[in-house]
């Protein structure tokens, strides 16, 4: 007995509409992989549920944006959108290609193409970057002197702050220094008065003219008077 034949009409109940769908969508995409890999096809294709799900398949490895934009040159319904995204994409190739041009001439190769009027504006334009890489190094290089001679004179600042510093310190340092001395030379002469405590008051004179009287010796005379004597006796 063989599968009743399906009406071609909306099922009215939605959980049957919803499992038909999956089933149908199931075998969609299955033929549609099928067709792909069998006979070298380049299919994409979409679905959308009652629900506004989204279902797609496209051949790999190509993305489903190539499949439509390839759709779309084909039938010739590009938007006025995507047309200006393509005239812009071809004036960009050829706006690069002239650059590429022209920076091949810059460096000097593929000149065998151009004219004298060509090679002569190209001369110019290599003059007037010259200027300008001219103009500009000589700018940097002031700059560089201009830091330069503001460095110096910070640091001279800087060096002659420090010596005054350093002036200051060393007379603060010999201004501490002298009460230093001079109580390092009283505390000597106090020592001096200790080991000699009769210098530091009024002594009678005779102790005075002992201190300043250089010791007399008597004693040496007396033997010179006594060879004489035994002298004459042993002449006589």
């Amino acid at each position: 007995m063989g599968r009743s034949k399906i009406e071609m009409k909306l099922i009215e109940d939605t959980t049957n509409r919803q499992v038909t769908f999956s089933k149908f969508r199931a075998g969609l995409l299955k033929k549609a992989h099928e067709v792909s890999v069998l006979c070298d096809a380049e299919i994409g294709l979409i679905i959308f549920s009652s629900t506004g799900e989204l279902f797609d398949y496209c051949t790999q490895p190509l993305s489903m944006e190539q499949i439509i934009e390839r759709y779309q040159l084909a039938k010739g319904t590009q938007t006025p959108q995507q047309s200006g995204l393509q005239n812009m994409s071809e004036k960009l190739r050829r706006e690069s290609h002239c650059l590429e041009l022209s920076l091949n001439h810059l460096n000097g190769s593929e000149l065998n193409s151009l004219k004298i009027e060509d090679l002569e504006e190209l001369e110019q334009q290599l003059e007037y970057s010259i200027n300008k890489v001219r103009a500009r190094k000589e700018q940097l290089l002031k700059l560089q002197m201009d830091n330069l001679e503001r460095n110096v004179e910070k640091m001279e600042v800087e060096n002659n702050q420090l010596c005054h510093w350093i002036e200051e310190k060393q007379a603060s340092s010999r201004q501490q220094q002298v009460p230093i001395e001079a109580n390092m030379l009283e505390e000597k002469q106090q020592q001096v008065l200790n080991q000699f405590p009769f210098l530091g008051e009024e002594q009678p004179i005779s102790v005075l003219q002992l201190v300043s009287l250089p010791p007399s010796r008597p004693y040496l005379g007396q033997p010179m008077q006594s060879n004489l004597q035994e002298a004459n006796t042993h002449h006589q």
